[in-house]
């Protein structure tokens, strides 16, 4: 099924225009920025302030929750209020379990959003046994409940998003569909029907997820849905509960950019658990890596040799530590450090016991080291390959086991006795042979521009081919922002990642970043593809104003706790809107259930209810320890 103009050259996927007020999203428009208030909405004066350091950092979209009929009568004064003061961005009430709210909502605002799974639906995570008479007396109960919100938008003038949330698909889509993206499209597609059938047009559609994986992959199929029902509405791109800090920007960039770069996207925001004017920046920075992206000219691929809706990792044959089943080597780079000492190794996860006179290795720490033509004159860790350049591997490490060449041609790989010989090419180049390479090869590849074009089209090749030789994506960025290298990087090797190529990450910048935080940038982009667990996870949603508690103080307690449980993953949800729907995936979760009350889940069960606020995070680390899940000795 084709889900986007081209896989080998990106064009924008064009969209239906919408009008949200002033405001034209789809269709020609740039990709809009949108963040949400924080603020209690009936807070008048908090929600208009907040509101207004949004729109000054470049929000194109403000959004409010609106749990209640209050707060969506509130929406009107804050609209007049923001008007008063000269803005006139657009407001979009969020709307969960209250239908009449989201009606009153329709009069007073620009947009609505409405979340399939449980706006006329309730979820109790039972499992029904539906026959096809059933199921369309569910789809009737539906319409009926979500017709008057329909006409009553086509009647306002006002736009509406269909927004369907991994976390929170109905008992009903379990029931038939699973835990799946098609669940997903599935959910949304419903309700589209619905506004199609009463000729209401004016649609966003979102298919969220803290799975960077099932967030790409319902993208991709509810585009092809829409293409085969002729169908094109705009959509809103987001990765749901992505976090804070780096993880959240990381995260964000994997799945966001992974369908930026097929030209996918009308409007973004980045759900970072920090204050929404900070997500601004951040949207607008990884819309820009694909404005100022480089392109070349890639070949149209005529049988494709994955499926792009399901994740299959490529077979590679075993080389060493690298393919086959082997998780992604990290690769880091010293080869422009002059005098290289065994203390460069600290940044890279490499600690020197001088009492012991050992080395240790952290959770995060590279499995090679390349230094190109620097010399090596101390004693590295047995463990940890380092990678030279050939002619400096030949005259000085050749009789080193834990030392390897790169070479740059196929034609040197004969002079070479080593365990394993990595060869850099670009996958742009076709006229190289690799169909005879020795068993002990692993390619080291660039691209000269169209990332993700030139990779797709380059695994491609391999498989026609039935080459399964190991390869390592070489991503080389020029940036002093390290924030920037995040989502740089992130974007662009997310993509391939999550389409189940390249066995390791080798990223070189030629501006000087801490070796610490380019080391943790790889691996945490090997977490977000949930390609190489090597930390502890959090999916804590970015704060509204159905927030229950300080989000950001109680992440962080959360965090300094809990960071050392590799591959645990926990939830932290500001109310029950968010609670044990939207954190489906975590093993833990800790979720605002009444003002300075929480509630304690081990995955979707309740275990422990109306915990007081000052004891919950010492009872979710007892909760942890009762099933045995944690780890008293941090590595990290």
């Amino acid at each position: 099924m084709k889900y986007c103009n081209s896989l080998t050259q990106r064009t924008r996927f064009k969209t239906r225009e919408v009008k949200i007020g002033n405001l034209t999203l789809g269709g020609n428009a740039p990709i809009r920025i949108q963040s949400m208030t924080t603020a209690d909405t009936m807070d008048t004066q908090g929600s208009v302030e907040e509101s207004i350091r949004m729109i000054d950092a470049g929000c194109e979209l403000v959004r409010l929750t609106a749990p209640s009929k209050k707060e969506a009568e509130n929406l009107g004064v804050i609209k007049a209020e923001l008007l008063a003061k000269g803005y006139d961005t657009p407001l979009v009430a969020d709307i969960h379990f209250t239908p009449n709210a989201a009606e009153i909502a329709a009069t007073k605002i620009e947009k609505v959003r409405v979340n399939p799974g449980n706006y006329a639906d309730k979820k109790k995570f039972e499992e029904i046994e539906y026959n096809d008479e059933s199921y369309q007396a569910e789809l009737e109960r539906i319409e009926k409940k979500f017709t008057p919100l329909v006409l009553l938008c086509k009647k306002e003038g006002t736009a509406m998003r269909i927004g369907t949330n991994h976390g929170s698909l109905s008992d009903r889509i379990l029931s038939r569909y699973g835990d799946t993206p098609e669940g997903m499209v599935e959910s949304a597609m419903e309700f589209l029907r619905i506004c199609r059938k009463n000729d209401f047009h004016e649609i966003v559609i979102s298919m969220k997820a803290s799975n960077t994986l099932v967030m790409v992959q319902a993208y991709r199929l509810l585009v092809a849905t829409m293409i085969k029902e002729g169908m094109n509405y705009p959509l809103h791109l987001g990765v749901t509960e992505a976090g804070d800090g780096e993880d959240g920007r990381i995260k964000s960039a994997v799945g966001i950019g992974a369908l930026l770069a097929d030209g996918l996207g009308d409007t973004i925001r980045v759900s970072l658990t920090e204050a929404p004017e900070f997500e601004i920046p951040v949207a607008q920075k990884l819309v820009k890596i694909y404005e100022e992206e480089k392109r070349n000219e890639v070949e149209p691929i005529e049988t494709l040799q994955y499926d792009p809706f399901h994740y299959t990792r490529r077979d590679s044959f075993e080389v060493h530590n690298i393919g086959h089943k082997h998780v992604p080597v990290v690769i880091g780079d010293l080869h422009t450090t002059e005098n290289i000492k065994a203390s460069h190794l600290f940044g890279f996860g490499h600690n020197y016991n001088v009492e012991l006179d050992k080395w240790n290795q952290k959770d995060l720490a590279a499995d090679y080291i390349y230094v190109g033509n620097q010399k090596v004159d101390f004693e590295t860790p047995g463990y940890l390959g380092i990678i030279c350049d050939f002619e400096n591997f030949k005259e000085n490490y050749s009789e080193k086991d834990h030392f390897f060449p790169l070479h740059t041609t196929v034609n040197t790989l004969a002079e070479s006795k080593a365990k394993i010989n990595f060869l850099k090419i670009n996958v742009n180049d076709y006229n190289i042979d690799l169909s005879q390479l020795p068993e002990n090869t692993v390619l080291i590849a660039e691209a000269a521009g169209s990332f993700t074009q030139s990779f797709r089209k380059f695994f491609n090749h391999l498989s026609l081919g039935n080459i399964e030789v190991p390869v390592i994506l070489n991503l080389k960025l020029n940036t002093a922002d390290l924030e920037h290298y995040q989502l740089e990087t992130g974007a662009m090797a997310g993509s391939i990642l999550i389409d189940g190529f390249g066995d390791g990450l080798f990223i070189q910048n030629e501006q000087h970043l801490p070796y610490l935080a380019t080391t943790s940038t790889a691996f945490g982009i090997l977490q977000a593809t949930r390609t190489r667990i090597s930390r502890t996870e959090y999916i804590s949603c970015p704060s509204c104003g159905r927030t229950l508690f300080d989000l950001q103080e109680t992440t962080a307690k959360i965090r300094k706790s809990t960071s050392h449980l590799k591959g645990v993953k926990i939830g932290i949800m500001g109310c029950i809107v968010n609670g044990p729907g939207e954190m489906a995936d975590a093993d833990y979760g800790y979720v605002g259930t009444g003002p300075g009350k929480i509630n304690l889940y081990k995955e979707k069960e309740v275990i422990k209810r109306n915990v007081p606020e000052d004891e919950a995070v010492d009872a979710l680390i007892d909760l942890i320890k009762s099933y045995g899940d944690w780890n008293e000795v941090s590595s990290q």
